[in-house]
């Protein structure tokens, strides 16, 4: 009686061990992977049987483990009538996705992810996605607010903004919200370790940080030669003390708190509002990634120009977002002369909208620039020419912002703002700036320039992707 109880529970025991594995498999046929590259095309010969197809699929690394799938499709009798010809399979993709492609009846959508979105803006695009059968623009706000996702690589997280990485996304028959949002950490875990990871080591500088900066890189330049530059400034503007006053993160607060407009208008009432991400009140990071930046924004967020830059301004002369970058008050100041003497000439002699550039998308436009407000901080001490390395920003304590260098783009408005620049009080701001040193502790006793907004509303782009500027 003592043994047959004893072969019982190592039975019951081993049924158990048999069904919790099962289930695991199970649950894997369902979870999309990133293939090879993002589209996988095979070819079926005639005559294929469904066991050859399955092997082909493991060989081309579609399906990495086909017991599974065979078992649950001969358990259903599920198993497809595969056709000869040839087959395109979309990075990322679930085993059952692979099925419903075999199928050939299974409708793919496609959910395309531009450079510079928030997770607002996604989960709006999520919604427009029959195949994910979503009710609202929010519906998918919580799946991309799930930082256990990504708990591993960025603890800090607040949400999964900056990881969705931009790209396009094939939706087939099934797939769920959530498998979706995993497609994008994925394929972001792929780019980060490829092109990213060894970098980022190098500098002993965190995932976190570096998603930031090129968030905000993002939102500031349109050209990829300038982004480098941009990234300089960011760098050597906090290593001052000098605030970033990105407006993007001042839109970015105010949806946080669901203040936003959604009317392409920056109004005193988001200028004012206390939020960590307002980087006109607040001095150094935001919290976190204010958007999705794409390669060469991260890139850049790693490998900053080495300059002296503490301003840019948008140059008025060419149609293709490029900008003037300058390290001194004075030399600012000129630049913004020179813009707002060409405004003045375009207002009493308008000429035809500028052309988009050809990278521009359809739904992208051209805007405006903002300038910065504000003449140098008194400048820290440090090896000249060093721009410096990102590892320590975030400890830099944060106190005051003026506003942005430039405006953030907009998908459907062409914006244009008026601010009042203040002029240096002493020939001393007036030299050019020193190079930054490295970042450190920055003084809170530091002197600032108050910034004034002469107009009530100042008007920003409020679209999503990629910032186009005119």
């Amino acid at each position: 009686m003592t043994f047959l109880r004893a072969a019982l529970a190592i039975l019951l025991v081993c049924m158990l061990s048999a069904g919790y594995f099962l289930f695991g498999k199970y649950q894997a046929l369902s979870e999309a992977h990133e293939l090879r590259q993002q589209v996988v095309t095979i070819a079926i010969p005639r005559g294929a049987t469904f066991e050859d197809t399955l092997a082909l699929l493991s060989r081309e690394g579609i399906v990495s483990d086909i017991l599974p799938l065979r078992i649950y499709l001969k358990a259903t009798n599920s198993a497809p009538i595969v056709q000869a010809g040839s087959y395109q399979f979309h990075s990322p993709i679930s085993p059952l996705g692979a099925v419903d492609v075999l199928r050939g009846g299974a409708h793919s959508d496609k959910l395309t992810i531009l450079e510079g979105w928030n997770r607002f803006d996604i989960a709006r695009a999520m919604r427009s996605v029959p195949a994910l059968k979503l009710r609202s623009d929010t519906e998918a706000l919580p799946l991309l607010n799930d930082v256990s996702l990504i708990s591993d690589i960025d603890p800090l997280a607040r949400n999964l903004e900056g990881y969705l990485y931009p790209d396009t996304y094939f939706i087939v028959e099934r797939m769920t919200p959530k498998e979706v949002v995993k497609g994008m950490i994925t394929r972001f875990r792929k780019v980060w370790k490829e092109h990213l990871a060894s970098k980022a080591y190098e500098r002993k500088t965190s995932i976190h940080e570096v998603v930031t900066v090129a968030s905000l890189i993002e939102t500031e330049a349109k050209l990829e030669s300038e982004r480098p530059k941009v990234a300089s400034v960011v760098y050597n503007r906090i290593s001052r003390g000098m605030p970033l006053g990105i407006d993007s993160t001042i839109v970015y607060a105010a949806k946080l708190d669901g203040k936003w407009r959604n009317d392409g208008k920056v109004y005193q009432s988001d200028i004012d509002r206390r939020s960590p991400y307002n980087t006109r009140i607040f001095k150094g990071l935001p919290p976190g990634p204010v958007g999705s930046p794409g390669l060469s924004s991260l890139k850049a967020a790693l490998s900053p120009e080495n300059t002296t830059y503490l301003y840019y301004v948008r140059n008025p002369y060419q149609d293709n977002g490029a900008h003037n970058f300058y390290s001194s008050a004075a030399e600012f100041e000129t630049g913004v002369a020179m813009l707002r003497n060409w405004e003045r000439k375009q207002a009493s002699n308008p000429a035809p909208s500028p052309t988009v550039s050809p990278q521009t998308t359809s739904t992208q436009a051209a805007s405006t620039p903002v300038v910065p407000t504000q003449s140098p901080a008194a400048q820290t001490t440090g090896a000249p020419g060093v721009v410096p390395a990102p590892g320590a920003l975030l400890k830099t304590p944060q106190a005051g912002y003026v506003q942005n260098p430039l405006n953030s783009g907009s998908a459907s408005t062409a914006a244009q703002t008026r601010v009042n620049a203040t002029r240096p009080s002493s020939a001393k701001q007036n030299k050019t700036a020193k190079p930054a040193p490295r970042p450190t502790k920055v003084a809170q006793s530091q002197s600032r320039r108050t910034t004034r907004v002469q107009k009530r509303s100042t008007k920003v782009s409020s679209g999503s992707g990629r910032r186009h500027r005119r």
